[in-house]
């Protein structure tokens, strides 16, 4: 919105403003204080409303998990739902600071609000009903690929183009890094539609894309669906200790807010050897409003945990993740630097499969992964924090392959 206002007063009154502020990398730290200090801020209100509402979380009972209900027993009726708090102080970010009139602003809001409703509902529903387990399972996963599918279509079959009667609803060009011209200094740039962009696959450590053409585009159909729907779900699986999820969620947002900014500037681009995707810079500013937001939320949500993030939130902000990866091409990039939250949903699905094809024997003594090690006599603050320095780690790897390629 500053943005527009900026461009506005500027039309009619001929003022200036510094132009500092419409820099990308100004508007990505102003974007993360900003969500920072909204969510620290306003925190003790929201926690101390949630408790007066008596919105508390649930744990799992004695006959399901003793051991997990005897080590969880001091978080019950703490206050879930927190993930309103994280998606408004996200939401006022990216009014400030990102540019509204760009279609990325536009994907990336209406997957916070889509998925956050859906996350709303679920956790309004197991609130309401003491004995509810929420929305029904099939019926959430049914909203979720709903949206991936919309976003998916959208983006391979560019609808937004011949729909759109204002030039901020189409599709925007992607352009391929920057190569100089060997007779002059002169930069010249090969341009290639949305649809050819969205139909590539970029793999980290390697310099060229894998590109599908012909039928093969359903591959990637698929492959944008899984993405959103499997990033949301898996971080909700994450969320089950006090500050697991939130810390690993700023450790993926800056990464793929880096790829995101590095992106849009033509000079680093061509250094890297990377894709120069125009206005890829709103994506970035979105990531580190994520990112601030989950620090502030961990002002309130580390152990002992005082509120916790709910299906609200980490089914919102494993969708936004899971989008901007697409957006960016970088879904194995994610993977990657993501790798604690592929684990955690790869334990669940194996823990699931084994005990129904395996005669009812575990893989795991109890699942998501987090709650294994518990079960071994980790302290839940160790299981964290030694999920956190992996997840640095594999932050690392990931950066470390714009270079090495």
């Amino acid at each position: 919105m500053l943005l527009l206002l900026i461009k506005y007063l500027y039309s009619l009154f001929h003022m200036t403003f510094p132009s500092v502020f419409t820099y990308t990398s100004t508007r990505m730290m102003l974007s993360a204080i900003t969500s920072l200090i909204i969510t620290i801020f306003f925190g003790p209100l929201f926690i101390k409303k949630l408790y007066v509402m008596k919105v508390g979380q649930k744990i799992r009972t004695k006959e399901s998990c003793p051991l997990l209900a005897e080590l969880h027993e001091k978080k019950k009726d703490t206050p879930t739902m927190g993930g309103i708090l994280i998606l408004f102080s996200m939401i006022i970010s990216l009014i400030l600071w990102m540019d509204l009139s760009n279609i990325f602003t536009v994907i990336l809001l209406i997957t916070t609000l889509w998925l956050g409703l859906v996350g709303a509902l679920d956790d309004y529903l197991k609130l309401k009903h003491k004995n509810s387990k929420g929305l029904p399972s099939k019926l959430k996963f049914l909203l979720q690929i709903i949206f991936a599918v919309f976003i998916a279509i959208y983006l391979l079959w560019p609808v937004g183009e011949k729909i759109a009667k204002k030039e901020f609803l189409t599709n925007k060009l992607a352009k391929e890094h920057i190569v100089k011209a060997k007779t002059t200094n002169i930069s010249k740039g090969i341009n290639i539609s949305s649809k050819e962009y969205f139909s590539r696959l970029y793999i980290p450590f390697y310099k060229k894309p894998i590109v599908f053409k012909g039928v093969w585009i359903f591959f990637i159909f698929i492959l944008m669906v899984f993405v959103i729907t499997g990033t949301s779900n898996a971080v909700n699986l994450t969320d089950g200790l006090d500050g697991l999820a939130a810390g690993c969620l700023v450790m993926v947002a800056v990464s793929l807010g880096l790829f995101a900014f590095l992106s849009n500037h033509i000079q680093m681009a061509r250094y890297l050897n990377i894709i120069y995707l125009e206005n890829s810079s709103e994506i970035a500013i979105y990531l580190f409003a994520i990112a601030g937001a989950c620090l502030g939320f961990l002002w309130y949500n580390g152990f002992p945990a005082q509120i916790f993030m709910g299906d609200t939130g980490s089914l919102a902000l494993g969708g936004v993740i899971g989008v901007s990866a697409i957006l960016l091409r970088r879904e194995v990039l994610l993977a990657i630097v993501g790798g604690i939250f592929v684990a955690e949903a790869l334990s669940v699905i194996l823990q699931v499969l084994s005990y129904k094809y395996r005669n009812k024997k575990r893989i795991f003594l109890c699942s998501p992964l987090h709650h294994h090690f518990e079960y071994k006599g980790w302290p839940e603050t160790k299981v964290v924090l030694r999920f956190w320095i992996i997840g640095l780690l594999l932050a690392i790897i990931g950066v470390a392959s714009l270079k090495f390629q």
